[in-house]
């Protein structure tokens, strides 16, 4: 894993990491348009984070964080690069960054049909929490 690295993205890397979503993500979210990631960096420039491997974007996890509540969303790998450790690396500066900030507690946004997605999760020690069910309203 030396040979990854892992940044914060940029307003220049918006397009490239569109593309990767289409590419390595599972569904798509209202927010997954030039707007709303552009809006993501400028507001938070440390919350979207890709890792990059011989200058190609291999995975990205967004860690945004409200003051009260740390917030995993977008944890994707392309499918040419899974299981070789970029998805725990991931998780891993994204708690650093949480920690670094003050949190308790990471929650993590995982579609119910993703399994794949169930035990990279599980692998990182993050366990289902099935007493909340999230509530969502389009502006």
């Amino acid at each position: 894993m030396s040979d990854l690295h892992i940044r914060h993205a940029t307003l220049a890397d918006v397009d490239t990491v569109l593309q990767f979503w289409c590419d390595a993500a599972e569904g798509t979210s209202i927010s997954d348009d030039h707007d709303g990631v552009n809006q993501l960096i400028s507001r938070d420039p440390e919350a979207l984070l890709l890792a990059e491997r011989d200058g190609t974007l291999t995975g990205t996890v967004i860690a945004g964080f409200d003051g009260w509540r740390c917030s995993a969303y977008r944890l994707a790998v392309h499918p040419d690069h899974r299981r070789q450790g970029i998805a725990t690396a991931l998780l891993e500066a994204a708690e650093q960054r949480f920690a670094a900030l003050g949190g308790r507690r990471v929650d993590a946004m995982v579609l119910e049909a993703n399994e794949q997605a169930h035990h990279t999760w599980a692998a990182s020690g993050y366990h289902r929490e099935d007493r909340w069910r999230r509530w969502v309203k389009p502006l």
